[in-house]
């Protein structure tokens, strides 16, 4: 069974591709933070998904890590693709998405990162009426996703799993999500 990290900046159009090419490989999507939030309402720690980010960092590094022992639990009987961030932007800096305590119980096979020029990203961005979302520059959409590479490139050094990057780029959603299904099988 393989277990299968996607993460793509918001805009990278990670959740179309993965919503397509789950039309045509057997693998269970996990959400990693729609995990954390179960874990955290059946724990009665949080109400929702909302009160999750507002708990003290030590209760979220517990519940991160039972999420990940849960998801870990899930691949061993059926091919899991869990769908998270790389890493997040924040006004102090960059937050590593899968932290160490993250990765050792994950275990992951491979990371794929999806990304798209940053021209792409901004457009989709503004054509996305149903998020409100923060404009930012081309120079900080392709930081991100520098900052995305380099963190993988360690989460791999540290699991032994590989890293794929597919390009998506406007108009070639069938030839991107070909590349993914090909991956996966």
């Amino acid at each position: 069974m393989k277990l299968v990290v996607l993460t793509g900046i918001p805009g990278s159009g990670s959740t179309t591709i993965l919503n397509k090419t789950l039309e045509e490989v057997d693998y269970l999507h996990l959400n990693y933070g729609d995990i954390m939030t179960e874990i955290a309402i059946e724990e009665k720690i949080v109400n929702d998904r909302d009160e999750l980010r507002k708990l003290p960092a030590e209760t979220q590094k517990v519940i991160q890590e039972k999420a990940a022992k849960k998801i870990k639990e899930q691949s061993e009987t059926e091919n899991v693709i869990v769908d998270t961030h790389c890493t997040i932007s924040t006004p102090a800096g960059f937050l590593p998405g899968l932290p160490e305590w993250v990765l050792r119980e994950l275990q992951p096979d491979l990371f794929i990162l999806v990304e798209a020029n940053p021209d792409e990203i901004i457009y989709r961005r503004l054509s996305d009426d149903t998020r409100s979302r923060d404009i930012e520059k081309a120079k900080n959409i392709k930081l991100h996703q520098e900052m995305n590479r380099a963190a993988s490139m360690a989460y791999a050094t540290l699991t032994g799993a590989t890293v794929k990057i597919i390009e998506n780029h406007d108009n070639h959603l069938d030839s991107t999500v070909s590349k993914m299904v090909d991956l996966l099988k």
